[in-house]
Parts: structure tokens; sequence; C-alpha cells
């Protein structure tokens, strides 16, 4: 395994658990820097557990050692700045090896490696051994604030006030860290939320180019495409498709007499009463062309579709909008053709969609012959 922490007797600081925990650090270190950089190394699951021990057991070493510092009763001027510097490394570590992506990039990863083993080899040749030496002085009798005043003017003192500028500087660095990853962090989420937006528009500008805008309902090429679908399913299970031909009657005497604007909302209204009598989702109301609209009924045999036709002609009649100028009633009424087979490859092209469009339009034509506001099925080939 590569060691990324050369440990010397210069990082010794004579409390034997303490210096016991920070060689338990060091193999966890160890440990997952070797995972960063082998084949495995984009496993999230490996990496995670790995770092969840290490932070898990850096906690416990903080907690151990601050417990020690409580029962020596050490200065509250070293313990404060010493518990302070466990939880900036904690943050620094959370906020770094929380996120998976993050863990999962080996230049980022090793970043993290190389700020976990500086900081505790600071943390050692520092902070820790200042701990260590106000013991044990304490031991010989000091108090606490005597320890600490000693510790503070008996050694090297440029050492000392180089240390604490490293540590400073070391402090800036991780403050500025955090808050790259926070920004990257938040750059990722506007990133997608960003995508998210464009998906939802991309969805919407799809169900615009399918539908016809003043009905709400399916446009032409979309029931042709879903035609085309349910026809070539149907033909491999042997299944009926019903097909149901609809055009509002005298509709352009409607226009003529009552303007094109009532015209629209006319059309509206015979939409809204023909779609109203569907019930499955894949059955299929959509615009033809004009005043014409067409049903697609997936699995439906003749009897089925022409008593769903029915049902069409009888809604819309019971709408009861006013036509004036109509020559088969009072109100605004359809007229329906109807046709149900099971779509044929071997006639009127390769799904069997065209012959069901000619049956139902033919059947539609005799419903107008007949006198309108009725529907009509086609007969059986």
């Amino acid at each position: 395994m590569d060691t990324v922490f050369a440990w010397d007797g210069g990082f010794v600081t004579g409390l034997d658990s303490v210096d016991e925990q920070h060689h338990a650090l060091i193999n966890l270190f160890n440990e997952l820097n070797a995972a960063l950089l082998s084949p495995a190394g984009s496993d999230e699951t490996l990496l995670a557990d790995i770092y969840a021990r290490l932070l898990s057991y850096a906690e416990y070493h903080f907690r151990e050692e601050e417990g020690m510092m409580m029962r020596f009763r050490l200065d509250e001027r070293h313990v404060e700045g010493h518990r302070m510097a466990h939880q900036q490394f904690v943050d620094q570590v959370r906020g770094q090896g929380n996120r998976r992506a993050y863990m999962g990039n080996t230049k980022a990863g090793t970043a993290l490696i190389d700020f976990l083993t500086s900081w505790l080899g600071l943390h050692i040749l520092g902070i820790d051994q200042s701990m260590a030496r106000q013991m044990a002085l304490i031991r010989r009798g000091l108090s606490p604030g005597e320890a600490y005043e000693r510790e503070r003017n008996s050694h090297d003192h440029s050492a000392q006030v180089l240390i604490k500028m490293v540590g400073k500087l070391y402090s800036a660095l991780s403050e500025q860290n955090a808050q790259l990853i926070d920004a990257n962090l938040h750059l990722e989420e506007r990133v997608a939320r960003r995508t998210r937006e464009l998906e939802d528009a991309n969805a919407r500008l799809n169900t615009l180019a399918r539908t016809d805008a003043l009905l709400d309902i399916a446009n032409r090429a979309h029931f042709n495409e879903w035609l085309e679908q349910i026809c070539a399913l149907a033909r491999r299970a042997q299944r009926p498709v019903g097909l149901v031909m609809i055009d509002v009657d005298c509709f352009k005497r409607y226009n003529d007499h009552y303007g094109h604007q009532q015209g629209d909302a006319c059309l509206q209204a015979v939409a809204r009463a023909v779609k109203s009598c569907l019930r499955r989702g894949t059955d299929l109301v959509a615009r033809y062309g004009g005043e014409e609209l067409v049903a697609v009924l997936p699995d439906t045999d003749a009897e089925g579709a022409a008593s769903i036709a029915r049902k069409m002609v009888d809604a819309v009649r019971a709408v009861q909008m006013p036509h004036a100028d109509s020559m088969a009633g009072p109100w605004v009424t359809i007229s329906a053709g109807v046709c149900s087979q099971v779509p044929n490859s071997g006639e009127h092209g390769a799904s069997g969609s065209a012959a069901l469009i000619t049956q139902a339009d033919a059947a539609l034509y005799e419903a107008k012959r007949q006198g309108r506001d009725r529907c009509v099925a086609a007969g059986p080939d």
C-alpha cells in the first residue's frame, strides 16, 4: 500500500494513547489513498465506506483528546484553540468528502488526502505536542495556567511563530477551499435545475407539436403516427382496431350565420363532448382537418366502436348549441362513420391503417347521405 504520511520520531507526543490513535488515522489515510489510486477508484460505495470510517475515527480521537485535556484541567486558552482546530478539520472533511462526486474524482480525492496528511502533521507538531508538554508540567506540580505560560515562553520562539503562521495560512486556505466546494455545489445545483427546466420546456414543445392549438386535442400528425403504431401492434396480436370519423353537420352554414369566432367556440365544444365519451388512456381523439375529427379505439370490435360513436353523437346533441341554419335540426350535431377490423398488412399499405380510414370515411359519407345527426357502421369486408 502506498503511504502518504512519513512518520518519524519527530511526530511522537509521548502520550501512548494519542500516538496510537494518530497511527490509526494515518492507516486510514493510506487506505483511502490506495482506494483512490486503484482501478476501483470510481467505486463510490468503497470510497464512502472508507471515508465514513475515517471521519468516525477522527471524531472519536478528538473526543479522547478533549476528554484528556479536561482531566488534566488544561488552561482554557489552549483548550479553546484545540477544540476549534478539531472542529475545523471535521467541517473541512465533511464539506469535501460527503460529496460522492467529489470523492469519485481522483484529482479531488488526492487533494483531500493532501489536506488530511498536512493538517495532521501540522497539528501534531504544533498543538498536540504542546498539549503533551503542558500535561507533563502539570504532573510535576505546575498549575494549568503556569504550564500554559511556561509552554508559551520556554520553546524556540521562531519555531512557534512559524507553526502559528503556517496554521493561520492553512486555516485561510481551508476556508477558501470550503467556499469553492460550496460554490461548485451550488453551480451543480443550478446546472441540474436548468437541465430540468430545459427538459420540461422540450416536453412542452413536444406536446405543442402534437396538439391542435384551437381544440386542445391531438393534431393530424399525431393521429397519423398513433394510428400506425396501434395498427402495427394490433396486426401482430390479431386484435381489432376501431376508428370513428366525425364531421360537424353543416358547419360552413354555422360559420356563415354566427361568424368564425363563434365557429371556433363551436368546434371546441364539440371536441370536448366527443372526448368525454372516451375512458381509456389508449383511446385518442384528433382533429383530422377543418371541422372533421377522428377517434382511434384500440382493441375495440365493431359493436364496441359503434356504441362509442352513438354516445358521441348523443353527447354533442345534448350540448344544445343552437344552429339556426342546420339541415339536421335546431342544434349543432355531428355525423359519424365507424369501422373496426384487424389491420391487414396485405392491403392498403404496410400497417393496414389506410383501409380503416377508407372504410370509416365511406361510412361517414353514408351517415351524411342518410340525413346527418347519426352514426353509420361500415359493413363487413
